[in-house]
């Protein structure tokens, strides 16, 4: 059985692969895949379709390329514009609107990509499958609906509908057939002609929609209570598809903050008198610092992970060769003239050149920041593993390193709510915490010297909420402050950002919408590399660049290869 890890890295590498697939057909290099959605930078583009949605759990490489294949087809052959001036308003008739331009693109398919073709017909076919399996062919909503989209993607294909239910949509296709087969012909004569096609759509669209709405008022026949659960499911499984950001208005995978897109000023702070930055040795007693500078010792032994390797690995990554002299004795370059007595002694003699001489030199400064929050004390071991382990390796390659972390002051709130309760509670006030941000080491100095801060990260009850969007913030002003010209910021988080009183005097999506916001500001200057560390998690909704590892079976030199081969891949991005 695969870990999560594994799935994670699996689903990953999926997501590589299809979105070079949708660059090369669309020819568009800002396009990529991740959080099993399509984005051109940092854009979510909309899915139109609910068969262009996979599951990396139940699908096959075939269906993940076919719904990249139909992606691509929908930007090379559809006018997003407008295709939204003609979408009608009502949602079922938007539903089926959308589904039939996907269909038409998907029938433009070239005849020289014959693996196109067929990665698009399994792809509809295992969605097919799918619908019909999970019973939603059992209500009169459901099996209309689906004989329609299957008459439809015959009809434009020039195929048969899937064998495995065409006895059972036999009785519907008689019955709409008559209706609809002006339209059917209409648009397979119209497939090239997205404006001629969208007429007949939207004429299906709406007959079907009548059909519906007759249903529903008893025209038909009056359901049961168990087929009105079957057509609300069939309806829920056809609308979920990816509404994306190309409309007007942006939705966010993890959603949208109204708060934080209507406020004049974008994101609030309500007040900064509290925050504080401190180093995380002087919260803790000496004696409890040795103690658990002990049992990370113990800790980082029992892994077994081979750090000199991993320093030679991060040398190739981040070191440049730079001249540094010259080198003497060479078999070739240029000839050394005081050598040359040599040559005459002993005929045979062959190091009698000198050439420049390089040095791997790294001029990096890499931070790691860490989120503090509460939940990330049943992983924080695993983690200061890590970390310890990296600054070590970091150290050996010649990197500078620094290690922050952030939480907040208080839980709910503290001074900063209190003061904000006093003046009436104003509308929005923003962030209403007292953040914390925890220095377990500074850049300049060594690990050694660093040994007994970064065992603070054992101590819990430092951990209490966590604002993602203002320590990555923080935590770059800090880096471009310093002389190194490649900055990398690595943040380790297993969540979203959460701070209980902000949500509640806001909306619950106010940090999210932050932390999307600040990443996506700082990707854009490119001064700071940013990668994600999601600890059981997969953070893609906020980090283009980033990884999910499973600690639960503790750390090992597969887990940290997988976190070098971010970054390398992340730096050629």
């Amino acid at each position: 059985m695969r870990t999560a890890q594994q799935q994670a890295r699996e689903q990953q590498r999926v997501e590589e692969l299809c979105g070079a697939t949708v660059r090369a057909l669309t020819g568009d290099r800002e396009l990529h895949m991740r959080a099993r959605g399509l984005y051109r930078g940092r854009q979510r583009l909309a899915l139109h379709a609910p068969h262009l949605r996979t599951d990396p759990e139940r699908d096959d490489f075939t269906d993940h390329r076919g719904a990249a294949d139909g992606m691509a087809l929908r930007l090379l052959h559809s006018d997003a514009a407008l295709h939204r001036a003609l979408c009608p308003d009502d949602p079922v008739q938007r539903l089926i609107f959308d589904l039939l331009e996907q269909l038409r693109v998907e029938s433009l398919a070239p005849a020289g990509r014959p693996g196109m073709a067929s990665n698009l017909v399994h792809r509809f076919e295992s969605w097919s499958h799918q619908y019909h399996h999970a019973g939603l062919t059992d209500g009169a909503l459901g099996i209309l609906l689906y004989t329609l989209v299957q008459i439809c993607w015959a009809r434009l294909n020039a195929r048969r509908v899937v064998v495995e239910t065409e006895d059972l949509i036999e009785a519907t296709r008689a019955g709409i057939a008559p209706l609809i087969g002006h339209d059917l012909a209409a648009m397979k004569r119209h497939r090239e002609d997205q404006g001629a096609f969208a007429a007949a759509a939207l004429s299906i669209a709406r007959q079907v929609h009548a059909l519906i709405e007759g249903a529903r008022s008893g025209q038909l026949g009056d359901a049961d209570e168990d087929e009105e659960d079957v057509d609300n499911a069939a309806l829920r499984f056809l609308l979920d598809f990816d509404e994306g950001d190309d409309g007007a208005m942006a939705v966010a995978p993890t959603g949208r903050s109204k708060a934080f897109a209507e406020a004049d000023a974008g994101y609030r702070v309500f007040s900064t008198q509290y925050d504080r930055e401190v180093a995380t040795a002087s919260l803790v007693r000496p004696a409890l610092l040795r103690e658990l500078r002990e049992r990370l010792d113990r800790r980082v032994n029992d892994q077994g992970i081979n750090i000199p390797r991993l320093a030679r690995r991060l040398t190739a990554l981040f070191a440049h060769p730079e001249r540094d002299g010259w080198a003497f004795g060479e078999e070739e370059g240029i000839i050394d003239g005081r050598r040359l007595a040599q040559l005459i002694s002993s005929p045979t003699q062959r190091r009698l050149f000198y050439k420049d001489r390089y040095q791997p030199i790294p001029h990096t400064l890499f931070s790691i920041l860490i989120d503090c929050s509460g939940s990330m004390k049943a992983h924080i071991e695993a983690v200061a593993v890590l970390v310890d382990v990296l600054v070590r390796a970091l150290q050996q390659a010649g990197v500078s390193s620094e290690i922050l972390g952030f939480t907040t002051g208080a839980w709910n709130g503290g001074r900063a709510q209190r003061d904000w309760l006093a003046r009436g509670r104003p509308p929005h006030p923003g962030r209403l915490n007292e953040l914390t941000y925890m220095v377990y080491k500074e850049a300049d100095a060594s690990w050694r010297r660093a040994r007994p801060a970064i065992a603070a990260l054992l101590k819990p009850d430092l951990f209490r909420e966590g604002v993602d969007g203002e320590a990555i913030d923080w935590a770059c002003a800090r880096m471009r402050g310093r002389r190194e010209t490649r900055r990398v910021l690595l943040v380790i988080s297993d969540g979203c950002p959460m701070d209980t009183a902000t949500n509640l005097a806001n909306d619950p999506f106010y940090l999210d919408n932050h932390l999307k916001d600040v990443v996506a500001r700082h990707e854009l200057q490119g001064e700071v590399e940013i990668y994600g560390l999601g600890v059981g998690l997969d953070l893609s909704p906020y980090y283009s660049r980033c990884l999910a590892l499973d600690f639960s079976q503790g750390l090992d030199n597969d887990m940290v290869g997988e976190i070098v081969r971010l970054l390398h891949g992340g730096h050629r991005r």
